[in-house]
């Protein structure tokens, strides 16, 4: 998993309240487990004007060019700004997958569904709770045409705004220890490799019943 520690992006506007999964990745592309491929289907209801064609997946497609993610001006941004219960619905992590598969490092609002906001933190993408006052004035600078950009230093805690406004915010520390160091599930297991394998070796020796092959 790639770390996080200070990241300096665009943020792209999503000025809409209760994001769900079926939203950010629906259902109909979550046929793999695989972690790549998702990121053309992120938002796909609304980035595209044409539905998807499951006989004809490559062909095509036209961009709606009134969604945000799709305006030149943005092109690029790893920072997304939304409203508040972003992630809600169905625990699919193939919603934070599609996110980070698009180039989204960072998503900014109020608050989080708890599975959307765990499936993140697990995948090395930042959900930044900011109080809604704030996301009310990134969304504002939005609107008034200005290029929005951040810079998010995980480990002092902080955003600095595009006027160099600084403002604070509180990350779970276990997890915001997981997400500096890039440490995913397995990474955290890996950390206790030794003890681990001195563990097998240790209930071999004292249980070798148990390692015997069963002849059929």
């Amino acid at each position: 998993m790639e770390a996080f520690r200070v990241h300096s992006g665009l943020v792209v506007p999503l000025d809409r309240a209760n994001v769900d999964t079926d939203l950010i990745i629906p259902k109909q592309f979550l046929k793999s487990i695989k972690r790549t491929g998702f990121g053309p289907n992120l938002f796909d209801e609304l980035r595209y004007l044409d539905p998807f064609d499951e006989e004809a997946p490559s062909a095509t497609r036209k961009l709606n060019p009134e969604f945000s993610l799709n305006m030149p001006k943005y092109a690029g941004a790893s920072i997304l700004l939304s409203r508040e219960n972003f992630g809600c619905g169905s625990s699919r992590e193939h919603a934070v997958w599609a996110l980070v598969q698009f180039g989204i490092r960072c998503v900014i609002a109020p608050s989080f569904a708890d599975i959307f906001k765990n499936n993140a933190f697990k995948s090395g993408l930042l959900p930044l709770e900011l109080d809604e006052a704030v996301v009310d004035r990134l969304f504002q600078q939005s609107a008034n045409g200005e290029g929005v950009n951040l810079t998010i230093d995980l480990d002092s805690q902080q955003v600095t705004l595009s006027d160099g406004a600084q403002v604070d915010f509180s990350v779970d520390p276990f997890r915001r220890h997981c997400l500096l160091e890039g440490l995913d599930d397995i990474g955290i297991t890996l950390q206790r490799e030794d003890a681990i394998t001195a563990f097998e070796r240790n209930h071999q020796r004292t249980q070798p019943w148990l390692f015997n092959e069963v002849k059929l």
